[in-house]
């Protein structure tokens, strides 16, 4: 049928001919909106948010976890006693932390792993920490993105969220976090770090077992590793062994393999092991799943896994003291009236730093 509305329909134009076009939907789907507008105004209780996140209700979830990323005192109060109501109810699943260097694969390597141990039953909560802009604290948030596969099942969710210029890019509220998706029912928790540095010391603290993945044919292989990672590391996957880059895989782990021969045994008494794997072939992706399940299996017959555990939790009580104090401090509000006077005395070399700091801390403790 002729679109009259088209000037090549026209009869001068005696060989053109353009029909009616297929309507187009609205690209807004107005029953979401609605339903996003119902959800924003419903404000939900204590009971509403611990029963949602009990029932596995993802959508509660989501919500409860963004109230802990949320800096709002109001937010932090109703969180923390979400987490108390969720505390009984987390510590049943195995947390595995995955790090590795720029450009290893680790989105590819998680959504394929993840695949797996969702096949075996299991259910699955990816936390991934997404690095943030230091300049505008903005974050991409892609991970779902990169994870299109894993995050369309139903036994796994994905929760990435952006470092906000923290440590490593990971903290407090990550830990907090993994309580809410434990009381949600999820069996196996994965933290991806940013990459390698100082935040593995804060992703060591709050799992059971740790996976650093590495590259071949990068260089020397042991050139950027420190000694403080490979102690870490609970087993070292070797990615991207596919191809032409099989052999230099290959050569890779036995370098690997020859430099952990030169560390004593940890605490565990746990020998990391050295594994090749394609994420993109899935080749070796099994045995990497069979490698956490034997540690767990063999720190939990030495009583190492609930001597960790124990220890992890004595570790956020002191680091959720000093955070307590740091936040108390800054939002004092003497403080807010001096900080900025000492700062610019310090810029005008009219007092040291250290002087400075001394003096702010003593107009804290001595305030009334």
């Amino acid at each position: 049928m002729k679109d009259s509305n088209h000037i090549e329909n026209k009869d001068e134009y005696k060989n053109l001919k353009v029909n009616t076009g297929v309507a187009q939907p609205s690209s807004i789907d107005d029953n979401a909106v609605s339903r996003f507008k119902r959800v924003k105004k419903s404000a939900l209780s204590l009971d509403d948010y611990f029963d949602g996140i009990r029932k596995g209700d993802r959508s509660i979830l989501s919500r409860a976890i963004t109230l802990i990323e949320s800096s709002l005192p109001k937010h932090q109060v109703l969180a923390q006693k979400i987490i108390e109501r969720c505390l009984p109810f987390s510590g049943n699943s195995i947390r595995v932390g995955i790090t590795g260097v720029p450009g290893v694969g680790k989105s590819t390597f998680i959504e394929t792993i993840g695949l797996h141990v969702i096949s075996k039953a299991h259910k699955l909560a990816v936390l991934a920490i997404d690095p943030s802009s230091e300049r505008t604290r903005g974050s991409i948030l892609g991970d779902k993105t990169r994870m299109e596969e894993l995050s369309r099942e139903d036994s796994a969710y994905i929760r990435p969220s952006p470092s906000a210029g923290s440590l490593g890019g990971v903290a407090r509220k990550t830990r907090e976090t993994i309580i809410l998706c434990e009381a949600a029912g999820f069996d196996t928790i994965f933290i991806e770090t940013v990459g390698v540095g100082q935040s593995e010391t804060a992703v060591h603290s709050m799992v059971d077992f740790f996976l650093l993945l590495m590259l071949a044919g990068a260089g020397d292989e042991l050139q950027g590793i420190k000694r403080g990672i490979i102690e870490m590391a609970d087993a070292i996957a070797i990615n991207k062994s596919d191809g032409d880059n099989i052999q230099r895989a290959e050569i890779a782990k036995q370098q690997y393999i020859n430099a952990l021969h030169l560390f004593p045994l940890g605490e565990s008494a746990w020998s990391p092991n050295v594994i090749t794997c394609s994420a993109v072939k899935n080749t070796g992706i099994s045995k990497i799943w069979e490698t956490v399940n034997q540690y767990i299996n063999f720190t939990k017959e030495n009583g190492y896994f609930s001597k960790r555990r124990n220890e992890q939790s004595k570790y956020w009580m002191y680091e959720s003291i000093n955070e307590a104090l740091k936040n108390n401090f800054y939002n004092n509000k003497l403080i807010e009236e001096k900080i900025r006077y000492y700062e610019q005395q310090v810029l005008e070399n009219n007092i040291s730093s250290f002087v400075a700091a001394r003096l702010l801390l003593d107009e804290y403790y001595f305030k009334d």
